[in-house]
C-alpha cells in the first residue's frame, strides 16, 4: 500500500508570501492617504527597497534548496563510511554498506527520501532549508529481515529529525550527512539511468542463457543469447521469444556463465548527447538492470 505522506509549506515559501501581502497592503491606499504621501518620500523608498531585498533573498533561497534537491533526486546513494559523534565506526552498518542505500524523490506534490539496507523499504516526506534537512515520521514495510534487523533500526533511527548536508563536486559526488545525534554519513552517488538518458525507461523482461555464441559466423566476439518474456497482470509468465544474440551491454549485470537468469530491465533511447564511445557504433538503446527475478543453475 502507498504510503500517505502530508504536504508541507516551506518557511521560505511562506516568507514569500508575507512579503507579497504586505506589498498588496502598501499599495491599497484611501484617497485622503494618497494625498498626503509623496512618491518621493524617502522613507517610503526605504521600506519599498527592504522589501525587494527580502523578497529577492527568499528567491535566491528557494532556488539554492530547489537546485540541491534536484542533485539529490538525480543519485542513488550508497553509503560509503559512517561514524558516532565519537569517530567510532557504526560497524553494524559498514558491514553492509554496499547494499545501504538512500534516495531522493516526490510523492503528490511533496519531497520524500527512503533508504534501504537490503530488506525493507523506508520512507518519509521532507523539508529543506539551506543544508538542513527535516524528516516527518518515517513508514516502512513490513517484512522479516533477521540478521539485518540491527542495521535497519541504526539507519532509521539515524534518519529521523534534523541533518546538515553537504554535497563534494567530483566524480563521484559525494554527499556528507551529519545527523542530528553528530554522527556522519557518508554517501557515494551514482546518476540515475532516468537523469543519465533524460527519459523515463521503457520495462522489459529478458531471459539470458548462461552459454554465449559467437555474435557472427565469422566472429571471435561472443555474445550473450537473450529472448523476451511477457507475464500477465498476476505476474504469471505467459510467452518467450525466440533466442537470440544480443550485441552490446547490460548495465548492472555481470553474467557468471552458471546461471539461467530472468531480467528485468530498463530499456533507454539514446539520442546524440547520450552516445559514449562504447555506443559509437550505432546502438540505439541503452539496457539497464533493474533487478534479477529468476536465476537457475544451468542445467
Amino acid at each position: 500500500m502507498t504510503p500517505t505522506l502530508k504536504l508541507a509549506l516551506l518557511p521560505s515559501l511562506l516568507a514569500a508570501s508575507l512579503v507579497l501581502s504586505a506589498c498588496n497592503d502598501a499599495s491599497t491606499t484611501t484617497g485622503a492617504e494618497a494625498e498626503g504621501n509623496s512618491a518621493n518620500d524617502p522613507a517610503n523608498e526605504v521600506v519599498l527597497s527592504a522589501m525587494a531585498a527580502e523578497a529577492t533573498s527568499a528567491t535566491d533561497n528557494i532556488t539554492a534548496e530547489q537546485k540541491m534537491i534536484d542533485n539529490l533526486a538525480h543519485y542513488r546513494w550508497t553509503l560509503a563510511t559512517a561514524t558516532d559523534s565519537d569517530a567510532q565506526p557504526l560497524t553494524s552498518l559498514l558491514a553492509i554498506k554496499d547494499q545501504v542505500i538512500l534516495t531522493f524523490g516526490e510523492y503528490q506534490g511533496q519531497d520524500t527520501v527512503s533508504y534501504s539496507v537490503g530488506c525493507n523499504t523506508m520512507g518519509a516526506a521532507y523539508q529543506l532549508q539551506g543544508q538542513t534537512i527535516t524528516t516527518e515520521d518515517s513508514m516502512s514495510t513490513k517484512m522479516l529481515c533477521d540478521d539485518l534487523n540491527v542495521a535497519e533500526n541504526r539507519l532509521n533511527t539515524l534518519m529521523q529529525g534534523e541533518s546538515q548536508l553537504s554535497l563534494a563536486e567530483g566524480e563521484p559526488l559525494m554527499l556528507t550527512q551529519v545527523t542530528s545525534d553528530s554522527a556522519t554519513l557518508v554517501w557515494q552517488g551514482k546518476m540515475t539511468s532516468q537523469a543519465k538518458y533524460h527519459s523515463k525507461g521503457e520495462t522489459l523482461f529478458w531471459a539470458v542463457n548462461s552459454e554465449t555464441k559467437p555474435c557472427t559466423d565469422n566472429s571471435a566476439a561472443m555474445c550473450l543469447q537473450v529472448r523476451s518474456v511477457t507475464y500477465n497482470e498476476q505476474g504469471v509468465k505467459i510467452s518467450e521469444g525466440k533466442w537470440a544474440n544480443f550485441v552490446g551491454d547490460i548495465d548492472g549485470y555481470q553474467p557468471d556463465g552458471k546461471h539461467d537468469d530472468v531480467l528485468r530491465l530498463q530499456r533507454y533511447k539514446l539520442n546524440t548527447n547520450d552516445r559514449s564511445d562504447k555506443d559509437a557504433l550505432g546502438e540505439e538503446y541503452a539496457y539497464v538492470l533493474d533487478t534479477v527475478i529468476e536465476s537457475a543453475v544451468a542445467k
